[in-house]
């Protein structure tokens, strides 16, 4: 049986290395700098990205055997496709591996922002007890839930609104998505009337040159004096000046983050300073279940090796 050699980033769950062991031979990349990956992708059947590190057209151009692009997770721009499809590289990503835990991180961002959660603990620990009657939070229940993109991790959030808080949605996509108006009640609008009426806010679009600081000063303060924002896609979809100033100046409630402009993002981020902003480093999807899920993009990337067609790909490559 032909042995495949597998290119991996970064690691992976377990359950995805053990797919690709059984089929052949598994190499870590020493760095993920594009001038090291083009000495290490020459003799690789296939290659594993996650997040961090990119395949550009260079590295595709010194992978003369490379057959298959696995992105471990949903967002390929870090993958250069019009290259891929040129050579007939198939891109294969785990569409449906991160929508629950994502889901369930906007949430929880949601309720330590509105609940005050963050500052009570902080009071606690310095033995500020008064601080209960101080700290006075808001509900979930029965608010407008405002989602910007309809897909699976924004229809995951709009389900857990409805279902879980009774929450009214409204959501913002180019596509009509009339199963889920049925389901949860909810209803399609404009960008402007969604940042009108919502009271949380989630962040799901794709990170396109049209969505490129799609939220900017003049958005936010389309927005409730007393709603929050959460962006659990990608850091450049808002203006993160602009978030700084509005939340500076109490123009919102709050807002979350999960991703940021800059990568890593330096420690003296301006928003860090305020306590109506809430952070975490990129790391929704890191479930211990998204992870073992998001591993299995090992599956597609061994049916295109062995020359079936993939369950998930991204592009059709020239043949």
């Amino acid at each position: 049986m032909k042995k495949f050699r597998f290119l991996l980033y970064e690691e992976i769950h377990e359950e995805g290395k053990s797919l690709l062991r059984e089929k052949g031979e598994i190499v870590f990349a020493s760095s993920i700098e594009e001038d090291s990956l083009i000495n290490e992708v020459k003799s690789v059947d296939a290659i594993i990205i996650r997040a961090n590190g990119k395949v550009t057209r260079r590295i595709i151009d010194h992978a003369p055997k490379l057959k298959v692009i696995g992105r471990h997770g949903v967002g390929v721009e870090n993958i250069d496709l019009e290259a891929a499809t040129e050579k007939g590289i198939w891109v294969v990503n785990t569409p449906e591996a991160n929508d629950l835990s994502v889901a369930e991180h906007f949430f929880g961002l949601t309720l330590m922002l509105s609940k005050k959660l963050k500052k009570a603990d902080i009071a606690l620990r310095e033995g500020r007890w008064q601080a209960r009657y101080e700290y006075i939070g808001n509900e979930l229940h029965g608010k407008t839930l405002g989602i910007l993109g309809f897909g699976r991790i924004g229809k995951a959030i709009g389900r857990t609104g409805y279902k879980g808080f009774d929450m009214k949605v409204l959501y913002y996509d180019t596509i009509r998505y009339e199963e889920m108006e049925a389901e949860i009640h909810a209803e399609k609008v404009g960008l402007e009337e969604l940042l009108r009426r919502s009271d949380f806010i989630s962040i799901n679009l794709p990170m396109l040159p049209e969505t490129r600081h799609l939220i900017k000063e003049e958005e936010f303060m389309k927005m409730k004096p007393t709603a929050y924002i959460i962006n659990l896609a990608r850091g450049p979809i808002w203006d993160e000046k602009a978030l700084y100033k509005v939340l500076k100046e109490g123009m919102i409630a709050g807002a979350g983050a999960d991703v940021f402009e800059i990568e890593p993002t330096p420690k003296d981020n301006p928003l860090f300073e305020l306590d109506n902003f809430i952070g975490t480093p990129h790391m929704a999807a890191h479930t211990e279940e998204a992870l073992r899920r998001m591993s299995l993009v090992a599956e597609d990337v061994i049916r295109v090796l062995e020359g079936k067609l993939p369950l998930h790909p991204v592009n059709q490559p020239k043949q």
